[in-house]
């Protein structure tokens, strides 16, 4: 029997090894559409001969062309979108894309003859968890959501979970897809990979490991796993601080001294995100799909430096030479932690927003000491487990109004709803934030997704506030930030309703 996938995202750094998986299965008709950039024609090029492959030129942002790819699929796999660094420089675009196509895609689905038939698989992303540097470095699904501030990539992909959980589709799944080990994370050289702090704990995983997932789920996944949001990890294998990261990565350059290299003044102190996953097994105990550790990735680092890359271990031995290499190295990085996003260039251009969201102040910047001072984490099995407010002992079949009502007093709120159905997690229920803000949302968006106020979320980052009022968000806003911070509170600029009025919301 032919199973219809519509992919979006086809030629880009998780599409492509996606795309290469499904056609191991001969029974996968895949449609994908293609912005027609010239990369992107061309890496569709490859599959214009190969029959089970029907590509198509259009627009995310398009609903024709949105509608087009949808009509008769019976999995719709969304993967693409507009992602760092890019997104970091056109928040609008990347709002429009991405957010904007998840309202097409949910409207295009909704317009089918049977809409609860299609099987929806979006590709969400770790951002939605923000910073969790330690302790707080373990997470899980239904922790708070906490995109970073000025992350609209984060915003982006929030707005497309929320509208999702709630749209009333029953065969959705929401993939939190974690750093992804790639050819294109290799040859990213932007200032932003400065924004990631020295102690910050990512659980990454390679682009095949997660082109197999997609093609497992696509080939049989278990009733039970819709209509759920889950972590793709890559497992112990995979997880590493910022610092080990680069300490491996230069290792095999033959640097073991990071100093003759970076300067500990040049990484962020706070704002990026990154999480060691408690329950990203979930998925490896369904679909057996790991195979790779972080060596897969350094391999690929090694080759992208051509040249130089194949020169390092030579170049090494010998102390001229040695000294030529690091200063080779310390000057690229010296180039990207001083260009239009980089640390430095805040620093130079005395700009106090990116400062403060960065470093806290021009003077805790100051006050970062050199590597051999500099507070490395270690404790890295010390589990600190966040309390999600409710007894999760309790079988989701069994949860009542009484949980929802002190569910929402965790969260500095209150259930205003007066009844509910025993263990319905899709009706939505009324609730009101701490400041007083009224919302209707689902208890599966609240317990299981990590979310509260939509009115909150959507119109500024006004973290250091919420935590004061809200004791669930105060685990993962008060262990990272000081009593006495002043308290900042930073518009969004592009927000959803923006999107929505200018999309069309469907949720």
């Amino acid at each position: 029997m032919t199973v219809k996938i519509f992919l979006t995202g086809a030629t880009g750094a998780m599409g492509i090894p996606i795309l290469e998986q499904l056609l191991q299965n001969d029974q996968f008709h895949i449609r994908i559409l293609v912005n027609p950039t010239p990369l992107d024609l061309k890496i569709a090029a490859r599959y214009q001969d190969n029959p089970r492959v029907e590509a198509y030129n259009g627009d995310l942002r398009v609903y024709e062309d949105v509608k087009r790819g949808v009509d008769g699929a019976d999995i719709v796999l969304h993967v693409g979108g507009i992602v760092s660094p890019m997104a970091d420089y056109h928040p609008k675009l990347t709002m429009s894309v991405n957010y904007g196509s998840t309202l097409h895609m949910l409207r295009a689905i909704q317009a089918q003859p049977d809409p609860q038939r299609v099987k929806f698989v979006f590709i969400s992303s770790v951002v939605a968890f923000g910073d969790r540097l330690p302790p707080i470095h373990w997470g899980r699904t239904g922790d708070p959501v906490k995109p970073s501030i000025n992350d609209y990539y984060a915003l982006s992909k929030v707005a497309s979970e929320r509208a999702i959980i709630e749209s009333g589709l029953t065969n959705w799944v929401i993939l939190r897809q974690t750093g992804l080990l790639s050819v294109k994370t290799a040859r990213v050289m932007d200032g932003i990979i400065f924004h990631n702090c020295l102690n910050n704990p990512l659980e990454y995983v390679s682009d095949r490991d997660s082109a197999v997932l997609i093609r497992r789920i696509c080939e049989n996944a278990p009733d039970h796993f819709w209509g759920r949001v889950y972590n793709i990890g890559g497992g112990p294998s995979c997880r590493m601080s910022f610092y080990e990261l680069f300490k491996a990565m230069l290792s095999r350059l033959g640097i073991d001294d990071l100093s003759q290299v970076l300067e500990t003044k040049w990484f962020a102190l706070r704002n990026f995100h990154g999480v060691y996953f408690l329950d990203s097994d979930e998925l490896e105990q369904m679909f057996h799909f790991r195979s790779d550790s972080m060596d897969y990735f350094f391999d690929i680092y090694i080759k992208e430096l051509g040249p130089l890359g194949k020169a390092a271990k030579l170049m090494n031995r010998f102390t001229l030479t040695k000294m030529l290499l690091t200063k080779i190295l310390y000057n690229r990085f010296k180039k990207l932690v001083y260009s239009e996003h980089g640390t430095m260039r805040y620093i130079e251009d005395k700009n106090e927003e990116c400062i403060n969201v960065l470093f806290t102040s021009r003077e805790k910047w100051d006050a970062i000491p050199d590597w051999e001072d500099f507070p490395l984490f270690t404790d890295w099995q010390n589990v600190i487990q966040i309390d999600h407010g409710y007894d999760e002992t309790k079988p989701e079949s069994a949860l009542t109004l009484e949980d929802m009502k002190s569910t929402a007093e965790f969260r500095g709120g209150r259930c205003l709803s007066n009844t509910m159905a025993v263990g319905d997690m899709t009706t939505k229920l009324n609730w009101q934030c701490a400041f007083g803000h009224t919302f209707a949302a689902s208890p599966k968006l609240i317990l299981h997704a990590g979310y509260w106020c939509p009115i909150c979320e959507n119109h500024s980052w006004n973290y250091q506030a919420i935590a004061k009022v809200n004791p669930f968000f105060a685990q993962v806003w008060r262990p990272l930030h000081d009593e006495d911070e002043l308290p900042h509170e930073y518009s969004i600029k592009v927000t959803p309703e923006d999107i929505q009025a200018e999309f069309g919301s469907h949720a």
